[in-house]
């Protein structure tokens, strides 16, 4: 199958498709001797391709489960070089990419993985895959409760409705599937709650746990048996079941 070089090269864990596309520019990348240029295509089961000089290869699949602490960006490379996501697990672990976002000032689970596809089934808008948020919170959770649950605009589409349960005094539970930008942090906006802390507990079947800030896993078998059985409509959890998963004591 004849695929763009750049993408050929960011799925074999070389680089970014930005940095592939540099690699090629600069002459570096030949696909049966000849060297490429932007936007050449190649069958990476068939052509030669090579990087300076030496030929790519299909790295193992890795799954990682990561802790990302507040302050730490959900990028590879900042401009503001602030601490990213990729300072926090060791070199040797290659070239990894987030699957979805936390921004700056949120925590929690975040997958970081070489496989292409899974980013694709996580973050697709179609999966429809409940992510589930811890959210502290001021304000009267009480009167907020019943206007967290509607929809609000995000760029000018209507977002679903988030399930929502109080867990403690200030404390909250959303879930949410869709995981437009700051779309939590939005939503407590616009119930009149500020958040002060924000942390994704859950994504599908895949859960944080007692992981701390900074600590990183890879993810177990059947981890990435579920990851890789995801399909176009997937609701993961049943309202019970959410509701026993973070139950306050």
């Amino acid at each position: 199958m004849l695929e763009r070089i750049q993408k050929i090269l960011s799925s074999h864990g070389v680089a970014s498709r930005r940095a592939a596309e540099a690699m090629i520019a600069d002459g570096r990348v030949t696909v049966n001797g000849v060297a490429a240029n932007i936007g050449d295509r190649a069958n990476p089961s068939e052509d030669e391709i090579l990087v300076d000089g030496k030929p790519i290869c299909k790295p193992e699949h890795i799954y990682i489960m990561l802790y990302k602490p507040r302050g730490v960006v959900t990028t590879l490379k900042d401009e503001k070089n602030r601490r990213t996501v990729r300072d926090l697990l060791p070199p040797e672990l290659g070239y990894l990419v987030p699957a979805g976002r936390l921004d700056l000032s949120s925590e929690g689970l975040l997958i970081m993985t070489n496989d292409g596809d899974a980013v694709n089934r996580l973050t697709h808008p179609s999966g429809r895959i409940d992510k589930s948020y811890l959210a502290w919170v001021q304000g009267d959770a009480d009167e907020a409760i019943h206007k967290l649950t509607a929809p609000i605009s995000i760029d000018g589409v209507l977002t679903r409705p988030a399930r929502v349960r109080r867990a403690a005094d200030n404390l909250i539970v959303i879930t949410i599937h869709e995981g437009k930008n700051r779309q939590v942090r939005l939503i407590c906006e616009n119930a009149g709650l500020h958040v002060t802390r924000l942390k994704r507990v859950s994504e599908g079947k895949l859960e944080l746990g007692d992981m701390r800030p900074g600590q990183w896993r890879h993810l177990s078998g059947d981890e990435i048996s579920y990851i890789r059985n995801l399909s176009g409509r997937n609701r993961t959890y049943e309202r019970a079941g959410f509701d026993e998963r973070f139950r306050a004591d």
